[in-house]
Formats: structure tokens, C-alpha cells, sequence
């Protein structure tokens, strides 16, 4: 690590927290970075907003030291630096909680912590800091818990509590808050502007507009790897953020009232053990689906939503026949393909890996659950394959090299949109959806949403899984919401506000129905209620 000094001029007379000038990063056939300039000042909660593919993370890479720029320069409170690896930059004060947590859930919270600060601390004294800095903070974190026995929300304050501890000077926030309670978010705020107040600068990315206006005094908008404004977000409307960012405001989605049809999905009592040490056994599991509608389920992640997909789509086959109706018929035992075969289509959670297969064409990876062009003796029809592509990258205006193009060469947005568009041209009888737009920007998740109404407009029964409760209300009829393995009843979109369902996904549906429940009108409903 090198440090010179360099001169910043701020009409204040203090230089910058952070100031980047020039800074470009080039990869085979893509330029990531391209001549940006970025200041953030001492104390100040600066916003990074751009669309999927736009540079915001290599550039936070550049930073933390992870990536080497091709050109460009770094300067840390005046001085000019050379950041070579994450820990010249925690050296200088540079702290980073990334979007998907890096623990170890066998340790405890202090062990956890402790594997990030220097060795001269003994366990003792970090559980003795996470103490003070627990409660300076109001974060409610215990040192001796063991971290598979925490939730979502608190694996993440376990991230901050070890970036505080190194007393950072900047903080760097990937969408901290794609995994928390509408509570949880207002309770990390309050830290944030605590943090701020006290000198910290905080870099703060998020695809989510109404929280950058809320909390960031200062936004630098990236498009195409390159700067395209420098705003005060509180000045702005969503639609103004969304013209910086992908030049347009994202499209209007029509959400019309349509007659329900049949049951296509019916889950009836459906118990099942956890099948992994840190998973969740799933209790009475209830929940319907008609076609012609849109049904949520809302809840914060690690709460028995892996578990009932896997159920769901067939590749958990353990629960009981009967527990599981599709389109009218026991489905429980039935395979993955059998029952795509009655017209269950599902898009997973995990694009690569799961979703999509990294290293094959996007034209081959239809065949993941699209068997139309295998030919008689197992021969692939490849122009059948090829067009099929081509109409779903045309249709969802997915951005690639064409069906050739390996499907790890798009960016995240761009493949989740030619996964999803890759069942809904199967023409499915039901369609379950994990996080449909989970990381992805806000007109490629408008896209996805509105593709998702096409689809219920059509008659098919659509369920999706999501943590964004933004989402949730804006394309559901009727949601319902996972907690401890547990499904609450079902909830109309008109009923639901963001406390009723932030309470609910601490597992407080019980109290709060009964709190609301209509008097009994007969004396027989009154001795039942006796």
C-alpha cells in the first residue's frame, strides 16, 4: 500500500473521505469502468445507483482493493492511495458488508467477528466490544449465540457489529437491505445516520429509489460504466432517479381485477422434517392457488421458503401424497418432470447453478425443462432450439450475444429476465417464482413484474416467493407470510399494509387475527366461541 499526498479542493477547507478521479477497468470485449469521478465527503451517506450491468460493483471492488484499476486514481482524505487487497483497505478504514453474508454458521457470533480483527484480541475482549458496540448501537446481538440459531436480520447485524470494529472511516453497503423486516430496515437506518453523524462516510448501493431519497444526502448515478449525473436524492422523485439511471422511466404495469378460476394449486397439511441440520421443519403448511390470480408469500429468508419450494417443485418428493394437489391430482411423490408434465414451471432462486447452466448456450439451456426439441433417438433439433431462443431474448428484451451466447456471459438481470421468460414461453398451468427480482434494477424488475401480470391475465396461477414487500404488494392479489416454518392465513392485497405483514413475519398472525376477528353474530357461534 502507497500513500501521497494529492490536492482536493472542497470549499470547506476539509479534503474528501474518499475521491476517485479517472478511474477505468477494462475485461475481454467490455469496458466495466470507463473515466468515473467520485467524492464523498466526511459524514456523508452516498448512494451509488445504477441498472444491472451499469459498473456499480466492480468499482465498490476497486475500492475495497479486490480488483486493480486499469487507470485512475484513489485518494482517502487527501491523500493519494494504492489499494492492493482488502486488507490495505480495512488498514485505511475501508470497511465493506457485502449483499451475501460470509459466515460461519458452526461459530459462534464472537468467534465470527473475531476472524476479522487482528490476532492481538483474545476472544474475551471482542465479546466484551461486541457487547459495548451492540448496545451504543441498539443492534441486540448476543456474542455467545451460535450463528445458525440467528435469523436472516441478525446474521447481517453480525456483518456490521465486525465492520464497526474495525472503526471505519467509510463504510461500503451492497443492498443491506434485501433480506430485512420493514422494521429491521427503519432500526438499520437509525444506525446508519448515527454512524454518519459521528465522521463515518458511508457508500450506501441499492436498486431500492425510495430508500436512497430517505436516507442518502448525495447520489451518483453509473450507466453503461460511466457517470450520467451527481443529485441530491432527496430532491428527486423515483421517476427522476429512474431517467439518471437507464434514460427512461421504467413502464406503467396494469394491474387489472380478472374472475378467478379453478384450484390448481392446493397444499393441504403438509408437515416435513428438515432435511439439513440448519433448515426448517415445515408445520401445517396450507396455501391455494387459482388460476387467473397471483398469490405472494412474503417473510424474511431462512424461515422454511427453501424448504416449501423444494416441496413444491419436486425435488423434495418426502412429503405426503395428498399434501400437494396439482390441477386436481396427488402430487406430493411426483418427480420434477412429472409434474412439469401437468404444467408446474419454476424459477429458482439460484440463476447459475440451479436456474441455468454457466458454461452451456442460452439456446441449450432451454433444455433444462423444455424437451420439444429432442428429436426421435434422443437427436436435439437445433434450429428449433435456436429459434425458441431467439423468441424469448426478443420477447423479454434480454440483452446478449445472441442463443449462442453461454449463459454465464450475461449479466444478472439479463439472465434472470430469459429465465423467466424461458417458462413463461412453456405456456405453464402454474408458474412458482423465487425473488423475481431479486439484485435486479428497477426497468428490469418492472419488466419481469409485467410479464408475470401477462402471464396471470391469461389464466395461469402464478405463486411467488419474495422478500420485497414493495413487489409483493404491486403484483399480488393475495399474499400470506412464512415464518418459523409456519404459513399464515391468506391475506388480501386491499387488507395488507407494511406494519400488518411486518408483523406478521415475526410469527404474529395469531394475535393479530384474533384482534380483528368480527364478534359472533348467533349464540351458537357464541358457545363455540365459549
Amino acid at each position: 500500500m502507497t500513500v501521497s499526498p494529492v490536492q482536493t479542493p472542497s470549499p470547506t477547507g476539509i479534503p474528501p473521505r474518499l475521491q476517485l478521479a479517472g478511474i477505468t477497468k477494462r475485461y475481454p470485449g467490455v469496458v466495466a469502468n470507463s473515466e468515473i469521478a467520485l467524492t464523498v465527503l466526511p459524514g456523508e451517506i452516498h448512494a451509488v445507483l445504477g441498472e444491472n450491468g451499469a459498473g456499480k460493483s466492480t468499482l465498490m471492488k476497486i475500492i475495497y482493493g479486490s480488483v486493480k484499476p486499469d487507470a485512475g486514481t484513489i485518494a482517502m482524505d487527501g491523500q493519494e492511495v494504492a489499494v492492493h487487497n482488502p486488507h490495505e483497505a480495512r488498514a485505511l478504514g475501508i470497511s465493506m458488508v457485502f449483499q451475501h453474508f460470509s459466515l460461519f454458521d458452526t461459530l459462534t457470533v464472537a468467534e465470527n467477528v473475531w476472524l476479522g480483527l487482528s490476532r492481538h484480541l483474545s476472544l474475551a475482549e471482542v465479546s466484551r466490544r461486541i457487547t459495548q458496540t451492540t448496545q451504543a448501537y441498539g443492534l441486540q446481538l448476543d456474542p455467545t449465540r451460535p450463528v445458525h440459531t440467528l435469523s436472516v436480520g441478525e446474521r447481517q447485524r453480525v456483518e456490521i457489529v465486525r465492520a464497526l470494529l474495525t472503526h471505519p472511516r467509510l463504510l461500503i453497503l451492497d443492498e443491506p437491505t434485501s433480506v430485512l423486516t420493514p422494521q429491521a430496515v427503519e432500526n438499520l437506518f437509525v444506525t446508519l445516520r448515527q454512524l454518519a453523524a459521528q465522521g463515518c462516510s458511508i457508500l450506501y448501493i441499492s436498486h431500492k429509489l425510495h430508500e436512497i431519497r430517505a436516507l442518502c444526502s448525495a447520489c451518483t448515478v453509473l450507466r453503461g460504466g460511466r457517470v450520467t449525473g451527481v443529485c441530491d436524492p432527496r430532491q428527486e422523485s423515483n421517476a427522476s432517479l429512474s431517467r439518471l439511471m437507464i434514460g427512461a422511466e421504467p413502464p406503467k404495469l396494469e394491474h387489472r381485477t380478472v374472475q378467478t378460476g379453478d384450484i390448481v394449486l392446493d397444499v393441504r397439511q403438509l408437515d416435513l422434517a428438515r432435511d439439513e441440520q440448519f433448515g426448517v421443519d415445515l408445520q401445517q403448511i396450507a396455501l391455494q392457488v387459482r388460476g387467473g390470480e397471483v398469490a405472494g408469500i412474503a417473510g424474511v429468508s431462512g424461515n422454511g421458503q427453501k424448504e416449501l419450494l423444494y416441496a413444491l417443485s419436486g425435488e423434495d418428493t418426502r412429503a405426503a401424497a395428498a399434501a400437494i394437489v396439482l390441477k386436481g391430482r396427488n402430487a406430493g411423490k411426483l418427480s420434477p418432470g412429472r409434474r412439469r408434465a401437468l404444467g408446474l414451471h419454476f424459477v429458482p432462486e439460484e440463476r447459475l447453478g440451479r436456474g441455468a447452466v454457466p458454461s452451456l448456450s442460452l439456446a441449450r439451456n432451454l433444455l433444462l425443462t423444455r424437451r420439444e426439441a429432442v428429436g426421435a433417438g434422443g437427436w436435439l433439433r437445433r434450429g428449433l432450439l435456436q429459434a425458441q431462443a431467439q423468441r424469448i431474448l426478443a420477447r423479454c428484451n434480454v440483452k446478449s450475444g445472441g442463443p449462442q451466447a453461454p449463459a454465464r456471459s450475461l449479466s444478472g438481470g439479463n439472465l434472470q429476465k430469459f429465465i423467466i421468460g424461458r417458462e413463461i414461453d412453456a405456456a405453464p398451468a402454474l408458474l412458482i417464482v423465487s425473488q423475481p427480482t431479486w439484485g435486479v434494477d428497477v426497468g428490469a424488475a418492472m419488466q419481469i413484474r409485467g410479464e408475470l401480470l401477462k402471464l396471470r391475465d391469461a389464466g395461469c396461477a402464478v405463486l411467488v416467493v419474495s422478500e420485497e414487500l414493495d413487489e409483493l404488494f404491486e403484483i399480488c392479489d393475495r399474499l400470506y407470510v412464512m415464518a418459523k416454518g409456519q404459513l399464515s392465513p391468506s391475506l388480501a392485497r386491499a387488507d395488507a399494509t407494511l406494519e400488518r405483514v411486518g408483523l406478521w413475519m415475526s410469527g404474529l398472525w395469531e394475535s393479530a387475527a384474533q384482534r380483528q376477528a368480527p364478534p359472533p353474530t348467533d349464540q351458537k357461534a357464541v358457545d363455540a366461541a365459549a
